[in-house]
């Protein structure tokens, strides 16, 4: 079969674009892939923190490294100086290259798996600002209550297995093994906000039972390239799960692209948001649950009706 040419429009989806901008309170800011900063103005926490974004051929053809200057660029357009958690939700490159230089500038530990604890000392990060986590066992922090409930990675997993070395950039795209993939259950200790952070598209059966969450934002990398019946089994072993309202869509864009771009949706080769839509629409409508994409920069807020 030949491979479909050019990528889906993301414009056509515009309306869908509906998170509405946060006051006061818990607040959900969307900076790309699974990046996503959940602040209450006063405590903060960040998912992967991938703002570097190198090419393709870089990342296929060379060694890959933080670059400084986009990681300064978004920390200071979001207005980010500290961090009480810099939290990866596995570790391919598109989630980790950052996440240790992020956590060094804003004083945050590194939080995830055994695989994360290896970025954070291949970036030199002292063992008091790394924090293995124990699954499934609810951790404080700063205002926030995050739970991490082992998941799979959406299939195929290009770099399968764990990290057990620490990782030194620059490096290549392979040293960044994916570790341990993770359903992130984030709770605001004040207002009783809750999110689920599903950021990649795969799923263990009965994982989320039991467990609730208002709102999902779910990870949508590949899922295009899978069976209608693996997206219908996803959705429900996620949004249906945890009883989610409003499900908003991550991990949609080309992210080899810069942020300093407007994001564009990841090339036909690579996945088919188009088809991804049309069954997650019809599923959405199904459950009443509202279908969003999130606005890149924008302090969102999510739980709004």
């Amino acid at each position: 079969m030949r491979p479909r040419l050019g990528r889906p429009d993301i414009s056509a989806y515009r309306e869908r674009f509906d998170v509405p901008p946060a006051g006061d309170g818990p607040a959900v800011t969307f900076l790309g892939v699974s990046s996503l900063l959940i602040d209450d103005g006063t405590s903060a926490i960040l998912t992967d923190g991938y703002f570097s974004r190198p090419g393709m051929l870089r990342v296929g053809l060379g060694r890959i490294a933080p670059d400084p200057a986009r990681i300064t660029d978004v920390l200071t357009r979001t207005g980010i100086t500290s961090l009480d958690a810099v939290i990866p939700v596995h570790t391919h490159f598109d989630h980790t290259l950052d996440s240790a230089d992020v956590a060094a500038r804003t004083g945050a530990p590194l939080v995830g798996g055994t695989s994360a604890a290896q970025i954070g000392r291949g970036h030199g990060l002292p063992d008091d600002r790394i924090v293995t986590v124990t699954p499934a066992e609810p951790l404080t922090l700063g205002g926030f209550e995050v739970t991490f409930v082992p998941s799979h990675h959406c299939p195929p997993d290009r770099f399968p297995g764990v990290i057990t070395a620490p990782v030194r950039t620059p490096a290549r795209a392979s040293a960044f093994r994916c570790g341990d993939a993770w359903s992130i259950l984030v709770r605001h200790n004040t207002s009783g906000r809750s999110v689920l952070i599903q950021g990649s598209a795969g799923h263990v059966a009965g994982a989320l039972a039991g467990q609730e969450a208002e709102v999902a934002y779910l990870g949508v990398g590949q899922l295009g390239l899978q069976s209608e019946g693996y997206i219908e089994t996803y959705w429900d072993e996620t949004v249906r799960a945890v009883g989610a309202r409003r499900a908003v869509l991550i991990h949609w864009d080309d992210f080899f692209r810069p942020l300093t771009e407007p994001l564009r949706a990841l090339p036909y080769a690579g996945d088919d948001l188009d088809r991804t839509m049309r069954v997650l629409t019809r599923l959405a409508d199904r459950n009443g649950v509202r279908l969003s994409f999130p606005t890149v920069f924008v302090r969102g807020n999510p739980w709004a009706t």
